[in-house]
Parts: structure tokens; sequence; C-alpha cells
């Protein structure tokens, strides 16, 4: 029997025009979902916009109506799929809201979002386009779930309000990522208590460079 993806263009789901018109929050849930899903099987390198319609079940049109190419269309269904599935708990206290947001970071990088992570990462190298907008996109959307964490920490005066906007932010996300990459998941607790306690905090609290 041919492997699943060899015969996707084959299958009742290529004719997008047999399904149920969706629109919306709706049809976009199914095209980043069939993205994810070609990513874990086919990698970056290849994935087609036909083949995600194919597996969402709708028009190659659709998609370059919402997405200019692929690379647009993978990162934004990447960062759109949250790391983290559950909100980061909060303790009123900034050091252990920001070891929870890890662990839980680390924790999903042992399922196929880290192998996708991964991958595109790598990709990068030899991908200028998918590399200028993964620049794009981070640049955009900050230290993702753990901002909250910061947010909350400057509502109760923890920390200044620049360093939201600042590159301190995301030095610990960047930081797990780095491990991740070199030593692969699960991320050991006491690596991640200390880039909080020796690199993170520390940042977190430093003043601003000429205050």
């Amino acid at each position: 029997m041919p492997p699943p993806h060899e015969n996707l263009m084959d299958s009742p789901a290529g004719d997008h025009r047999r399904n149920p018109r969706r629109r919306g929050e709706e049809l976009e849930r199914a095209i980043f979902a069939a993205t994810l899903a070609e990513l874990a099987e086919v990698g970056y390198s290849g994935l087609t916009m036909e083949r995600v319609a194919v597996r969402a079940r709708t028009g190659k049109a659709t998609l370059y109506r919402r997405w200019p190419g692929r690379a647009e269309l993978v990162v934004e269904a990447y960062t759109s799929h949250h790391l983290i599935d559950a909100e980061p708990p909060d303790t009123g206290e900034l050091r252990a809201d920001v070891i929870a947001t890890l662990q839980q970071l680390s924790a999903k990088l042992t399922t196929s979002h880290g192998d996708i992570l991964r991958g595109l990462l790598a990709e990068t190298a030899r991908n200028p386009d998918l590399a200028r907008v993964i620049r794009e996109r981070v640049h955009t959307a900050g230290p993702g779930r753990i901002r909250g964490v910061l947010c909350r920490a400057v509502a109760r005066g923890d920390i200044e309000p620049w360093v939201l906007t600042s590159r301190r932010a995301s030095v610990a996300v960047d930081l797990i990522r780095d491990h991740f990459l070199l030593y692969g998941a699960p991320i050991p607790v006491d690596v991640i208590t200390e880039i909080v306690d020796d690199v993170y905090l520390p940042l977190l609290v430093a003043p601003r460079p000429g205050d």
C-alpha cells in the first residue's frame, strides 16, 4: 500500500467543490492544520501550496488570496499554533511564573512541534525567503506567551515597562530554543532554573543602559 501522501492528490478531498463551504476562522484553522500536517510529513522542502490546499479541502487560489507564498503560510501557521497550550500559571511571583512557562515550552518541544521547529530553522540556511519571513514574524510577535508573564510583572511593579519592548524580553525563550537545537528535548529542570536565575532575571531587573 502506498504511503498516504503519495495518493493525496488523487483523493476525493482534492476536489474542494464537493465539501461544504467554509469561511473565516473555520477555513483558516483547516488550512493551518493542513500546513502543520504537511510540515510533519514531508518537511518544508516538500511542502507546496497545492498539497496544503488538497489536505485542507479548499482551492489553491484561496491560499494565495491570503498568503503570497508558502513561507508566509508556514510561519503564520506555526506561530498561530501556540507552543504552549495552557495559559501560564499566575503565581504572583515573576520567577515562579517564568520557570513554569519555560517548563511548558520544554514539554511542547517534545512533540511534533519540536521537530517542525528544528526543520524550519535548519531550512532557513538554504531558503532566504523563509529566513526573511521568520525574522519579520518573530520581531513582530515578540517572545510569545512569556510576554503575558512579563506584563503581569510590570503591573505589579517588579520590572520596568520598557523591558517589554527590549531584546531582554525574549532572552529566556532564545536560550531555551538554542539548548533544544543542540541537545533536544525535554530540557532538564536544572537548565531552565539556571537560565532563569543566572541570566534572565538579572537582565529583567537591571537598569536600562544610560539610566
